[in-house]
This record gives structure tokens, C-alpha cells and sequence, in this order.
């Protein structure tokens, strides 16, 4: 498989009619539609920008988490939103990624000392820094079948 770096998205993410029942912001558009806003494996970040994500030939507005299961929406919206709490998918995850590549918007701005602990309690290793570098890096382990998951927060 080709390792495929992230682009930086010029054009803006598609819009779509909201559907009967509300996806709400972390709704997956594309060939799927789920309201829960959940891509069932993990692949590669195609693009990033203009407040979302392309991947699997789909688009996401809004933050994501990538583990081994899949990708999932993430409701952090800002540095301040990366917590333990919001992290609760991965921490529940059966197969916790070796390392966690966190991407915290336009800049880097570190997590807090008890987030650290409770992912290296958890054997989860991590790595901050802005969602654009984090996105690359992800791709370039994921390509070789590294064990790595992402928290990354969109960015416009």
C-alpha cells in the first residue's frame, strides 16, 4: 500500500441535506451515512481542512478519533477538550493502539500531565502536536502497519 500523505483541503467539505433523524456535526457524509458518525476500519486521512476530514472516499466535519476498530467522531472541538473523558472510546477500545498521535488544532499546545498517565496506565504511548503534523505522521505509520491511532481536532 502506498503510503499517502494528508492534503490540506482548498475546497470546502460538501455540504449535505440533514438527514430525517439528526446526525448532529459528527456525521459521516459520503457513500455511508451514520448517525452515530462511525467508519467501521481504519484507514488513511486523505485530507484536512476546512473543518474536517476526508477519508475512505467520504468527508467528516468536525473532530475525529482513528483506532484499530475504526474512524469515529470526536466531540473535542479545541485543545481544552482533549481530557480522559473524551478519550473514553480509546480507553474502551479492545485494541489499544502502541501510540496515540495527537493533533491539537493549528498549533501545538501540550495535554495535561494526568492525561500522559492515564494512557502510558494504559500502555499507550503519546505523541502531540498540530493536527496537520499528526495527520502525516499517522498516514506515514499506519502505511507501515505500525500499532497507531489519532486524535486529531479539525481545523478551518
Amino acid at each position: 500500500m502506498p503510503i499517502v500523505t494528508a492534503a490540506v483541503l482548498r475546497e470546502p467539505l460538501p455540504q449535505r441535506k440533514a438527514p430525517e433523524r439528526e446526525a448532529g456535526a459528527g456525521a459521516l457524509s459520503g457513500r455511508m451515512q451514520n448517525p452515530v458518525g462511525h467508519f467501521p476500519r481504519q484507514v488513511q486521512i486523505d485530507a484536512y481542512g476546512n473543518g474536517g476530514f476526508r477519508f475512505a472516499d467520504m468527508s467528516h466535519r468536525g473532530s475525529i478519533l482513528v483506532l484499530s476498530s475504526g474512524v469515529y467522531a470526536w466531540g473535542a472541538q479545541d485543545p481544552q477538550g482533549i481530557t480522559a473523558a473524551s478519550l473514553g472510546r480509546l480507553f474502551n477500545d479492545p485494541v489499544k493502539p502502541e501510540l496515540l498521535l495527537i493533533g491539537t488544532g493549528r498549533q501545538l499546545v501540550p495535554v495535561s500531565t494526568a492525561l500522559r498517565r492515564a494512557l502510558g496506565e494504559r500502555g499507550v504511548r503519546l505523541d502531540v502536536m498540530d493536527t496537520g503534523a499528526a495527520a502525516r505522521t499517522y498516514n506515514i505509520l499506519f502505511g507501515e502497519k505500525r500499532s497507531v491511532g489519532a486524535a486529531l481536532i479539525a481545523v478551518d
